[in-house]
């Protein structure tokens, strides 16, 4: 069940899943409309991808953008990994009681200790930065959305590939019929995760903890941004832009969440997406969503802001920027720019995370397809022919058990989308 309102889970540290981020803008901008001191900032995690926020933030403290006062976690941080005068708690609730006028509090902490935590942020005048998955139920998304509108403030979302610039030229593709009518658009993810990579955390690999929602499977967290990026570029942002979610669970670990999964989605407007993603690859390979067009296609290569046009008059290929998620929610708290990747326009991501947490346990997949790379806890699965059944689910819109192929037993399962 989703965590109640008010539920104190101990804070742990963070340990999200970063590989695949495109890393950092290249140059902090200064302070957004160049006036008033620097944004204050908290952040709650700083081990796993806190990691990653604290570089982020040491970039934009030397631009004179932020200050870094204060950071919470049980762990302390490592030696020199934040500023002299940054004052380390062990939980957030600590923190805000002992640190006044706060900007900016991120949250980048395990997936089950989001909604309390997110919670407890919204009631200081903070605007909220929430690493993904945002919390680990429909019901707790409700809640948040609840509280983020009674503060009045801001919530960005932790998708960094949603400020990439390459989605404003996948608009104006579309808008110009470069690639013909869309027809649908896949996500397709493969990488390589090891024994050691389930044991990092204790809720590594879990769907529940002592009954808490945690819902860490392959499309709600390692690969998630591939979920998220593909709803983005189809429009589906709440959760009316959502007609139908199917799921299709399978597992090679030993594990209680799925590693190598089908999710089919329809768009209220009647637009096919299907994530075919696994963490049992022979290799890594950076992970992409595909838009299948009546005259050619498009490929983005999220992580890398990379996007390929083929059509009959040829190929292209272009890199573009990206704006940092943490400056935009700066220039949205000083300015009112508009979040690129806000609380509510999760609201899609949001439903697919409620069909996997709701689904049935993910099919344990026959020991003969998998195979072992490798040796003790670096030792890998590799699912028989998984990178074909990836390509193929993708094109042809189809899950694992409709290719036929001979390990997947189990069927696609329908979750009924609540109206609105």
């Amino acid at each position: 069940m989703g965590t109640p309102a008010g539920t104190h889970i101990p804070a742990v540290s963070a340990v999200h899943d970063s590989a695949g981020v495109a890393a950092e803008s290249a140059g902090a901008r200064p302070n957004p409309e160049g006036s008033g001191p620097a944004a204050r900032i908290a952040l709650a995690g700083v081990h796993g991808f806190g990691t990653h926020h604290l570089r982020n933030l040491g970039r934009l403290q030397a631009a004179g953008a932020v200050e870094l006062v204060a950071v919470a976690d049980p762990q302390p941080p490592a030696p020199g990994a934040v500023p002299p005068s940054a004052s380390v708690y062990s939980g957030l609730d600590d923190l805000l009681a002992a640190t006044d006028n706060l900007d900016i509090v991120i949250v980048a902490t395990p997936i089950q200790t989001h909604a309390p935590l997110a919670l407890a942020a919204l009631a200081t005048d903070a605007e909220l930065y929430l690493e993904k998955p945002p919390v680990a139920s429909l019901a707790d998304f409700n809640r948040l959305c609840d509280a983020a509108a009674a503060s009045g403030h801001g919530v960005q979302i932790g998708f960094q590939s949603l400020g990439s610039h390459a989605l404003t030229a996948i608009a104006e593709l579309l808008a110009a019929g470069t690639i013909g009518n869309l027809e649908g658009i896949s996500a397709t993810g493969r990488w390589v995760r090891d024994r050691a990579y389930y044991k990092r955390s204790r809720w590594a690999g879990k769907r529940s903890i002592n009954g808490v929602d945690v819902v860490d499977g392959v499309a709600t967290n390692p690969l998630a941004h591939a979920v998220a990026t593909a709803l983005r570029i189809a429009g589906a942002r709440t959760v009316a832009d959502v007609a139908s979610v199917e799921t299709e669970l399978y597992r090679a670990n030993d594990i209680e969440s799925d590693d190598t999964s089908v999710i089919r989605i329809r768009t209220a407007a009647g637009l096919a997406i299907t994530c075919a993603l696994t963490i049992c690859a022979t290799e890594s390979v950076e992970p992409y969503v595909t838009l299948h067009g009546s005259a050619g296609r498009a490929v983005f290569h999220y992580t890398e802001d990379r996007l390929v046009v083929e059509t009959a008059s040829g190929k292209t290929e272009q890199t573009y920027g990206r704006d940092d998620l943490t400056e935009n929610l700066l220039e949205h708290r000083n300015a009112g720019t508009p979040l690129l990747s806000s609380l509510l326009d999760s609201g899609a991501f949001m439903l697919v995370l409620e069909a996997v947490r709701t689904a049935p346990l993910p099919t344990l997949i026959d020991p003969a397809y998998v195979q072992w790379e490798g040796e003790g806890e670096s030792a890998h699965a590799v699912v028989a022919g998984i990178e074909e059944a990836l390509e193929r689910a993708g094109r042809e819109h189809a899950t694992f058990s409709e290719l036929g192929l001979p390990w997947a037993v189990s069927a696609p399962v329908s979750f009924p989308v609540p109206s609105t």
